[in-house]
């Protein structure tokens, strides 16, 4: 079945998925396998990144979130590190028009203090003209550990008690929701990770608790909209009861 035919059905269906986010893995493998050097997987995955918020514009997701850069990606060599950063502000200046254009609105999240100078100024630089916008919610995550983040909230909520502005009693999923790089956004209704992999790699672990998980066997730079538009309508056939029964 063609991607069109595929947006089709997903329309009939009727079921979209609020908040999507992908794990995008693969781009070294795909690199090794045409024995190319690994920025060259990075850079053919930034056309992925182009399909699939133009794909997840077309279904009517509200939300998308894609892992871009974990904090354990800071221990690769310098040079890895340095061709990524140098990606980001590629994709920043490549794309910022057209996400404009699109209605897209960029949140760069994570430990952004660790980026390049140049990076974390592009980064801004997006954030800021896109702020307006209200089509499409894009989430980057950059210098991003679930772990850390969970932590880092912790760590806001017990200074709001020793502060004396909130009581032990009353920290609940709520409140710490709201300390979340996440907070205002709904939880993703579907995980996908590409390439093949089975593992959730300390991303959005308290946000994809009741989240269906998509695994796909497409390596990220292969990742079109046609594999987007599959995952929604498995997405589609699935029962979500949260804990409770089908009536």
């Amino acid at each position: 079945m063609k991607a069109p035919e595929m947006l089709a059905r997903i329309r009939e269906n009727g079921a979209i998925p609020r908040h999507i986010a992908i794990i995008m893995d693969g781009n070294g493998r795909w690199a090794r396998e045409r024995n190319l050097p690994r920025p060259l997987g990075h850079r053919s995955g930034m056309k992925s990144v182009r399909e699939v918020v133009e794909g997840a514009i077309e279904a009517g997701v509200e939300v998308l979130s894609l892992f871009a850069f974990s904090q354990e990606n800071w221990q690769r060599p310098v040079t890895e590190i340095q061709a990524l950063m140098s990606l980001l502000e590629e994709y920043i200046a490549r794309e910022a028009d057209e996400l404009a254009t699109q209605g897209v609105r960029v949140q760069v999240l994570g430990d952004l203090a660790r980026l390049t100078p140049a990076a974390a100024s592009a980064a801004a630089t997006l954030i800021e003209r896109t702020a307006h916008n209200d089509r499409l919610v894009l989430n980057l995550f950059i210098s991003y550990g679930s772990r850390a983040e969970i932590v880092r909230a912790a760590q806001l909520l017990a200074e709001d008690v020793r502060a004396g502005r909130l009581a032990p009693a009353d920290i609940d999923e709520e409140r710490m929701a709201e300390r979340l790089y996440t907070a205002g956004v709904p939880d993703p209704d579907l995980l996908i990770r590409t390439s093949g992999e089975q593992r959730i790699s300390n991303f959005l672990l308290w946000q994809v608790a009741y989240a269906e998980l998509y695994m796909s066997p497409v390596l990220w730079p292969n990742f079109r909209k046609h594999e987007l538009f599959a995952a929604i309508l498995d997405f589609q056939q699935r029962d979500r009861r949260f804990g409770r029964v089908t009536a």
